[in-house]
């Protein structure tokens, strides 16, 4: 397929999990993908893996909860790669603890990483999309938007993204862009590995725990959440905005 042939994506967090599957999705898909981590070094192997198959895209690094460092860096974007057509706010970290015992520093952090830098790459994005009449916006929100033991900062943040989601649709949607978040539940990725240790487990007990609770019988891989956000950044649609898709195997 190549839905997204002469296009320009940016793909935050691109160094691993879920951006990485992202970003190498939407270059087989014919895109350029600027691959955009905390360092371009971090950035780097999932460049060379989209190279390797045949795809354009290059690293950049970027501390998303930068303001000033991500219109830089977008600038930086659009001057090598020809434009900017497609964002996927991806950036997150955990920090997880019970609230009387989170730290404020740990509060702040997460809502910086998984909030303010989305705010800040659709900030940066949407000053070219607009002048183009052209973009699709896609964050990443989380099933931990609806409550998680420990993840108060998280859930926080990740119901922020649907918040923030909902109003650049209605702000954005009369230049032709379009805004919508990925809600994945249980992502076999080293972030859900980490909660598993958190919580002291080994990450495949923990996904068998889950498997036995979620219809589908099993957790998702980083390709299928990359599959619905492709979906989303596609004319396939182009009459969707403001929506959250959960992306659980439905669960409840």
């Amino acid at each position: 397929m190549s839905r997204f042939s002469d296009k320009v994506a940016v793909v935050t967090g691109a160094a691993q999990g879920i951006g990485a599957a992202t970003a190498l999705r939407l270059a087989e898909e014919g895109a350029t993908v600027a691959v955009v981590d905390l360092t371009a070094e971090r950035a780097q192997a999932t460049v060379d893996t989209i190279t390797a198959k045949g795809g354009t895209a290059r690293a950049y690094g970027c501390d998303v909860a930068d303001h000033a460092a991500v219109e830089a860096v977008f600038a930086r974007v659009v001057e090598e790669l020809g434009g900017l057509h497609i964002l996927v706010n991806n950036a997150g970290i955990t920090r997880d603890n019970l609230f009387f015992k989170m730290p404020k520093a740990d509060w702040d952090a997460v809502l910086s990483v998984n909030l303010t830098s989305a705010f800040n790459c659709a900030q940066a994005a949407q000053a070219y999309m607009v002048r183009q009449k052209y973009g699709k916006i896609v964050s990443l929100s989380s099933r931990s938007a609806l409550g998680a033991r420990g993840q108060a900062n998280y859930a926080a943040a990740k119901a922020g993204i649907q918040g923030l989601t909902a109003t650049l649709a209605i702000e954005l949607g009369p230049y032709n862009i379009n805004v919508n978040a990925v809600a994945p539940g249980y992502v076999a990725t080293s972030m859900t590995a980490a909660t598993a240790e958190r919580v002291g487990s080994t990450p495949e007990d923990h996904q068998a725990e889950v498997s036995a609770r979620t219809p589908l019988r099993r957790v998702g891989q980083p390709e299928e959440i990359a599959a619905v956000v492709a979906f989303l950044a596609s004319e396939d649609a182009s009459y969707v905005s403001g929506q959250t898709l959960y992306v659980n195997g439905g669960a409840r």
